[in-house]
């Protein structure tokens, strides 16, 4: 199954051990059958990947990830590859079916040696079946070293199961791990694949259920879901009797003198994905420009609160923060904002005032990145990043709604059901604006009917699907937020 091909559950390192335990104990399917189909999946994938590659290194660890590594030295080594394997612990500690994979490859002439501390040697291929998915501390002493030494090697590594020093529930790396070129995830897909800092250790993932019947999955609950845009459920077709007053009126509230870009890119943001009506309220300096820029985006000058209320007898939904800043005119506003009982997104410097004064709500959508999670959360930005999903999910309890955690692998928690991590996206959509166009999509879509779980899911689908797109086309680097506009638009059509 290839990466364009994941099943849309994923789960923690425990529940895969259930899973695993349902599949042998229930199912009466023999541990070291599993094990060895595991090992020809990776060994399949390499041969596919890097067919030129003659001569392979296997690291195994001490446990059953190991053991899968000496599945696969046996099936390169009867292919008449050049394969050895590296072992990091102690041999003889090797128990089960860990214990038998390696005795196969051993009878059979296979080569064995421990690893000296030294340089690893010339091949073209690694295979890393170093540790698995049980680790939960950072590595140390000989681990670490072997892991920086597999690093520093110049052939590209084909993790087995998990990049081996990567967290499989958060992503989160503890002390060093793999980066690998590419990852093969067996039985259930880990959740830490896909957020936190794995991005950048796993290289393309793939999944293999192992051959296990449908049945193993219906004990376990899952941890979390993946969001992948041909998933995401769209908007149902508009009838051909519609107005503009059946897709609703969103209110960008934001640009504060000098900022007025972030405003008016959510703004266009809500129109293109196809809100009936888009007001603004900003600056009276900035409201001219933006009206005769995008005149489609009624701006209105507003400098004080009670200008807010003609507007906000017509809205629908609001979306504050954009461009807001935390100066006295922001303040003002969004004291009055609170007051007001319409389906809100919040983003930007709306968060940070939330985060001075907190209060709930079940019916708004809050889109921080990193550092507003941690103000929210009176934490550290790299406390959210240990565990993206805890942090989601702390967020929409304390203060109600739903929640966009941004960044690489963004997480959606909240509304009472388990987080979405969503897979798409590109380093290129790390500049200015694209938060605000994250605002402005969310806005549209919930006035267009959906509610706050699923317009978040789906406007998260659509920005990253704009941005991988764009990238596609011109490149990662340059990437504007604006970029993402028109293709905005055609993916929402596409759902439509």
């Amino acid at each position: 199954m290839g990466e364009h091909d994941l099943p849309e559950n994923l789960y923690r390192a425990a529940e895969v051990r259930e899973l695993d335990r349902t599949a042998i104990e229930a199912l009466d399917i023999p541990g070291y059958v599993l094990m060895r189909r595991a090992g020809r999946a990776v060994f399949e994938w390499a041969r596919e990947r890097w067919p030129r590659a003659g001569r392979w290194l296997v690291v195994a660890g001490p446990g059953n990830n190991g053991g899968d590594g000496y599945v696969v030295a046996r099936l390169a080594h009867q292919a008449g590859l050049d394969v050895r394997v590296v072992q990091a612990g102690d041999p003889q500690r090797l128990r089960g079916d860990a214990a038998r994979a390696r005795s196969d490859y051993l009878v059979l002439g296979g080569r064995e040696t421990a690893w000296d501390g030294q340089r690893l040697p010339e091949v073209d291929l690694l295979v890393d079946a170093l540790l698995g998915t049980g680790l939960e501390r950072p590595l140390s002493g000989s681990f670490l070293a072997l892991v920086r030494a597999i690093n520093t090697h110049p052939a590209p590594v084909l993790a087995v199961d998990i990049p081996s020093g990567l967290h499989a529930d958060t992503g989160a790396v503890l002390g060093d791990a793999v980066r690998a070129k590419g990852t093969l995830s067996f039985i259930g897909l880990k959740q830490g694949l896909f957020t936190g800092q794995a991005p950048d250790y796993t290289g393309p993932v793939r999944f293999d259920d192992l051959g296990v019947p449908p049945e193993t999955y219906d004990a376990v609950a899952p941890g979390a879901r993946l969001l992948r845009w041909r998933r995401c459920r769209g908007l149902a077709p508009r009838p051909r009797t519609a107005h503009k007053g059946h897709f609703g009126h969103v209110l960008v509230v934001g640009g504060d003198l000098g900022l007025a870009g972030a405003a008016r890119l959510a703004s266009e943001a809500a129109l293109r994905t196809g809100a009936g009506l888009v007001s603004l309220a900003t600056r009276e300096a900035h409201a001219p420009a933006i009206a005769a820029a995008r005149p489609e985006v009624m701006a209105r000058g507003v400098e004080r609160p009670e200008g807010l209320d003609a507007l906000l007898e017509r809205a629908t939904v609001l979306a504050v923060g954009p461009g807001f800043g935390r100066g006295p005119w922001g303040r003002a506003l969004f004291r009055r904002l609170l007051e007001v009982d319409l389906p809100m997104v919040l983003d930007a410097d709306g968060l940070n005032l939330l985060a001075e004064a907190p209060r709930g709500r079940s019916d708004w959508v809050l889109t921080p990145h990193p550092g507003e999670a941690a103000r929210l959360l009176d934490t550290t930005s790299e406390v959210v990043q240990q565990d993206r999903f805890a942090a989601a999910e702390e967020l929409a309890q304390r203060y109600g709604g739903v929640v966009v955690l941004k960044g690489p692998g963004t997480v959606v928690a909240g509304d009472g059901t388990i987080p979405v991590v969503c897979a798409g996206g590109n380093p290129g959509m790390a500049s200015g604006g694209m938060g605000d166009v994250l605002t402005g999509l969310v806005a549209g879509l919930l006035a267009q009917g959906m509610t706050p779980r699923a317009a978040a899911e789906l406007a998260v689908c659509l920005h990253a699907e704009a941005g991988d797109r764009a990238a596609a086309r011109g490149g990662e680097r340059g990437l504007l937020a604006s970029d993402l506009l028109a293709r905005v638009r055609r993916l929402v059509n596409a759902h439509a």
